[in-house]
């Protein structure tokens, strides 16, 4: 595992449950990329409007696992929302360039968004 990428997806993830919209700023790359089942946006002020708001929409956030492979990193996360959501465990398959995340793909169930 690349312990770097690694590190960059705990500290980006870690900082995304206490709520941190500065510090995932200095993790993300200004070309990023983030695709998930309910969005899909390019760059980092799409990409960080669209964090404060997800911030301010779920309770916690619990870091289940993390693996990583050359320039890439997986992160294995629950996300608590309130009812009638409740708990959607989430995957991020996290790319990295020159030390930043340039994209972002997400994978959960959104059929809980439905309700």
């Amino acid at each position: 595992m690349n312990q770097n990428n690694a590190t960059i997806a705990k500290a980006f993830y870690t900082s995304m449950s206490e709520k941190n919209i500065e510090t995932m700023e200095k993790l993300v790359h200004p070309n990023v990329q983030f695709t998930a089942p309910l969005a899909k946006l390019q760059g980092k002020e799409a990409y960080l409007e669209a964090l404060k708001g997800f911030t301010a929409f779920f309770k916690t956030l619990t870091i289940r696992a993390l693996f990583g492979e050359g320039d890439q990193a997986v992160l294995i996360y629950d996300v608590d929302f309130s009812a009638p959501i409740g708990k959607v465990p989430s995957v991020a398959l996290m790319t990295f360039q020159e030390g930043l995340i340039i994209r972002i793909e997400l994978f959960y169930d959104a059929r809980p968004f439905d309700k």
